[in-house]
């Protein structure tokens, strides 16, 4: 049961860790790590410029010791001199005897200024080799984040270039549905217009008050009694023309008889 949960324990910290490494990735720009990196190279390079001169400057002490004990070791080889010649060979064995002794003191001097000095070259070869690679560093990190610069403004307008695309496409729609709606509303338009010029639908842009109506009906019936007055003339026009006829072939003899008559007259 244990190894169940603490494998369990573990599997979620997995997760957790890999939640954590993503969303770091997500966060952190290469460009101000690189930055960072040779920001610590450079105090790494200062470091060791600063034992370089902390070197240097042990050396030219050591430097310093040695040209005062070797004055000191000349001065009392010039007093065993003198005293020699002044014929006190005590006192010219003490001047060399202290001078011996000033002898082992350089002795040792020099061999620690000789571990100095190698030292110190050592610290100066690795400065330069640090500084190389440091300037070879800088080099790269620039060359680096201007290829990341370009890489992410490329990444940029192609996503910039996907939106419009997508945007051109629901613009487009939006188009063709407002092309559609415009069509719509003009045959609709047309339709209405065609039913008003028919008279299927009254022009509600001219509202008839009472008065109009009573006078369109007024209208409408006279007119229907003129109608009806024109065909009853029309029937009656018809009867009386056939009669007419008639009365018309009495007639003519009676003409003819006025003629014979005015004939007559004109032979009496």
């Amino acid at each position: 049961m244990l190894g169940v949960m603490a494998g369990t324990l573990k599997r979620i910290g997995g997760i957790f860790q890999a939640k954590a490494n993503k969303v770091l990735d997500k966060a952190e720009d290469p460009r101000d790590t690189l930055d960072l990196s040779y920001e610590k190279q450079l105090q790494q390079l200062q470091k060791v410029r600063r034992g370089v001169a902390d070197v240097a400057t042990a050396r030219k002490r050591l430097e310093l010791q040695a040209q005062g004990l070797q004055k000191q070791a000349d001065k009392l080889q010039a007093q065993a001199k003198a005293a020699l010649q002044q014929g006190n060979e005590d006192l010219a064995r003490e001047a060399l005897s202290r001078r011996a002794a000033l002898g082992e003191q350089l002795a040792e001097l020099k061999t620690q200024h000789d571990q100095i000095s190698e030292q110190e070259q050592k610290l100066i070869d690795t400065s330069q080799q640090l500084q190389t690679r440091v300037e070879q560093f800088r080099t790269k990190k620039e060359t680096l984040k201007a290829s990341y610069t370009a890489a992410e403004a490329q990444t940029k307008v192609g996503e910039a270039v996907s939106g419009i695309s997508d945007s051109m496409g629901n613009s487009g729609q939006a188009m063709q549905r407002a092309q559609d709606k415009i069509a719509s509303m003009q045959a609709r338009a047309g339709a209405m217009d065609e039913l008003l010029a028919s008279g299927a639908l009254n022009d509600l842009s001219t509202p008839v008050d009472d008065i109009q109506k009573e006078l369109d009906k007024v209208t409408a019936t006279s007119q229907v009694d003129n109608e009806l007055a024109a065909l009853k003339l029309e029937l009656g026009a018809g009867a009386d023309g056939s009669g007419g006829g008639a009365g018309e072939t009495a007639a003519l003899p009676a003409a003819d008889q006025g003629g014979n008559a005015t004939g007559g007259g004109a032979d009496s």
